[in-house]
């Protein structure tokens, strides 16, 4: 159900067609390619798959775009700064569609893909893995003083929520734990009650009790114009080209090690 609204919301806003052609490169245990596959697919564009372990090589990348006419793709931010710097990204003329997600877009490698592929449209999308790919979506574009890229507001059927400690609604302009609502979200952490019980809580601003909203651990603040700013995590946990890492898992596992390391 989650990743029906999301495909049926992704084809409202970016309207595919049989003139399309998707670059399908995401390893299929990262949840972006479930709409590399799917969206390409009920909407009648070409879905082009990329050989193993292609998305990594920048150059390979250029000369699948050129040679397939690629319109639609997605990049993983810290990729897509590879693949400006060293895979010829403006001769990449077909690209109609630039989709990120997975990390924070900087304003700078924003800018440069704006620069760099100017027919292209670049959409910043936001979403952990215990939702159904995104939840919420913004449209790059250059803003004179801008110090970061939003990841904007809701998609359909989708409710978020900026609160305090105490789960009230923060102010405009002030800092908050992002919480995710609606109907992608996932129903919980398999085998592990405990955590489900912690992230998952019930939510307090519907009259069901059985909905629920997921504590991301992000903060993040509401903008004047009703979109949101991503500020990073609450706790230490980091990304790394998509990938989770627990800082404390790691600090764990190497106080487990005897004598000196």
């Amino acid at each position: 159900r989650g990743i029906v609204n999301r495909l049926l919301w992704m084809q409202d806003e970016y309207r595919l067609n049989n003139t399309d052609r998707v670059l399908q490169k995401t390893p299929f245990s990262f949840d972006v390619s479930v709409w590399e596959f799917f969206w390409p697919l009920f909407t009648g564009a070409t879905l082009v798959v990329a050989k193993p372990e292609g998305h990594k090589d920048p150059n390979y990348l250029n000369r699948i775009i050129r040679k397939e006419s690629i319109t639609t793709l997605h990049f993983v931010p810290s990729m897509l700064a590879v693949f400006l710097q060293q895979g010829d990204a403006p001769a990449c003329q077909t690209l109609k569609r630039i989709i990120c997600s997975g990390e924070a877009l900087s304003v700078a490698l924003q800018n440069e893909c704006l620069e760099n592929l100017p027919s292209a449209a670049l959409y910043n999308l936001y979403g952990p893995t215990e939702a159904s790919v995104d939840v919420s979506h913004w449209t790059c574009r250059k803003i004179a003083g801008q110090a970061s890229v939003p990841i904007g507001k809701p998609i359909a059927n989708t409710s978020l929520y900026i609160l305090d400690e105490k789960l009230n609604p923060v102010p405009i302009g002030v800092l908050g734990e992002l919480h995710i609502g609606g109907v992608g979200l996932a129903r919980g952490y398999l085998g592990k009650e405990q955590l489900t019980a912690e992230r998952f809580i019930a939510n307090p601003f519907v009259d069901d009790p059985s909905e629920r909203i997921y504590k991301t651990g992000d903060l993040a603040k509401y903008l004047t114009d009703g979109n949101i700013e991503y500020h990073g995590r609450i706790d230490h946990q980091v990304k790394l080209r998509g990938l989770r890492i627990e800082l404390g898992e790691i600090e764990d596992r190497i106080s487990q090690f005897e004598g000196d390391i």
